[in-house]
């Protein structure tokens, strides 16, 4: 009688071993998918794009001055190449922030991705001289 409850004891200790394998294993394939993700959900994706979406249209050197350091600051804190902001300058004849005169007006006209993970995102940024 006791090499019997002896043998239960043994293989309820390996049933308790297994489902704490499998839990850990099942806790580690959901952690990873996580972390793996690439893509944005439609949240983020909208909160991506409200940081840009506010300067677009007709809008004063100061403020287009503030988004070309929006652009900058976002594209240098974030890795991921594919939400990299391109911004062009169009007919303004400048090439960086300082090219842009604060008293005047201008067109900023934003574009969005077709494709791939990052559907929808802005992904460049125009500014031309408002005529």
């Amino acid at each position: 009688m006791e090499n019997a409850s002896k043998a239960l004891i043994i293989a309820g200790a390996i049933l308790l071993a297994i489902l704490i394998i499998s839990l850990g294993i099942l806790i580690y394939n959901q952690a990873s998918s996580v972390v793996t993700s690439n893509s944005m959900s439609e949240v983020d994706i909208t909160t991506f794009n409200n940081k840009f979406t506010q300067y677009a249209g007709k809008q004063r050197g100061s403020t287009v001055r503030a988004l070309i350091q929006q652009i900058q600051s976002s594209n240098a804190a974030d890795e991921n190449t594919s939400r990299q902001v391109t911004l062009s300058y169009g007919d303004t004849g400048a090439s960086s922030v300082t090219g842009i005169d604060t008293g005047a007006m201008y067109d900023v006209t934003v574009a969005y991705s077709s494709s791939g993970s990052n559907n929808g995102l802005i992904n460049s940024v125009t500014i031309n001289k408002a005529k």
